[in-house]
This record gives structure tokens, sequence and C-alpha cells, in this order.
């Protein structure tokens, strides 16, 4: 396979142009600027996990399909998008399945971390469970406190945003689900 940022760029350009979209019109879908993709495009750039989410939900396509195509993954683990700038790290655990309309990450947050999210495509569920450190994730500004063990199933079609608590690194495994027509595989 190749690298995820190769990967990434090919993704967007291949989607871009299986629907005939200049990269304005694809800004405006996504709400990422054409200078910003055009440099994504080019590899000259490292998006944000928040910056893909909103690639993803401009394309209805699933968060795992920017990182490997169906059937591209081997082994669980395998794809793993680096630190960006909030201090998130995103490691693909299961790519998106059309069949059960599911894809499952292992994400880990530097200590301080905060990451905001647009809302995800109509639709979308995330369901959190925090295996190390204490995540605070608050949902049209309904603030939780989660620590290890302890999970959380929301709607992420609605601004939220995440955050390491604790001093040390936090990971937490996030299963995101797609209602029927809610994204594809592409």
């Amino acid at each position: 396979m190749q690298d995820i940022a190769g990967h990434i760029a090919s993704r967007l350009k291949a989607l871009r142009q299986a629907r005939g979209w200049s990269l304005d019109r694809t800004a405006r879908a996504t709400g990422v600027s054409k200078a910003m993709l055009g440099q994504i495009e080019r590899g000259e750039s490292s998006p944000t996990v928040a910056t893909l989410w909103k690639i993803a939900s401009g394309f209805v396509v699933s968060f795992s399909s920017l990182f490997a195509a169906p059937g591209e993954v081997e082994a669980v683990g395998e794809a793993r998008w680096g630190h960006d700038a909030a201090g998130m790290q995103a490691r693909l655990l299961f790519p998106f399945d059309p069949l059960l309309g599911f894809e499952m990450f292992e994400i880990e947050m530097a200590p301080g971390a905060v990451s905001a999210s647009a809302p995800h495509a109509a639709g979308v569920v995330e369901h959190i469970v925090v295996v190390e450190g204490t995540l605070g994730l608050s949902v049209d500004g309904d603030q939780r406190r989660l620590a290890a063990g302890e999970g959380l199933r929301f709607h992420a079609d609605r601004h939220h945003e995440m955050e390491n608590l604790g001093d040390g690194v936090m990971r937490f495994h996030d299963v995101i689900h797609y209602l029927p027509g809610a994204a594809s595989g592409e």
C-alpha cells in the first residue's frame, strides 16, 4: 500500500474527478479552502483529522475511504494518520464495511490536545470508548468527562470537540456508524 499521505492525495483527486468537480466546487462542498485542497492533492500539506472529516462529509464517503480503498487494508492497524496540528493521531482498525455501515479507529491524543470537529454527514453516529486517560467531549455545548473504560454514543452530525484532560497520552476507540446512504466506501 502506498503511504497514507500519497493515498489521501490521490483519493481526493479521484473523488473530485469522478464527480467532475473543480477545486472551487470541492471547496464549497467540503468547507476546506481551495488553496488547502490543492496543497493536499499535491502532497504539500498534511491535513488535520478535522480537515479530513470535512472532505469525507463533503463527498459523502466514509472517513476510512480516505485512508485506504475497500479491501486494501489487510492487517488491523496498518493504516495510520500521523499526529496532526491538534496533537491527534488516527489508526484505522477496521475500514468501512458497506454492509454493516461502520468503520473503527483507535484515536490517540497528546497531552492537552484539543480537536474541534465540524458536523459530519447527516446520520453519522460515533461510539467512543476510552482505553487510556481522560477524554473531555463536548457535543453542541453539552460537556462530558469520560475515564478509561467509559463510553458514550452521540450524533456526530453536530459540532463536537474532544480534549485530552490528562497529563499523558489519551487513547480511545471510535466506532463510526453511517445510516444507509450516509456514506459510501468509494
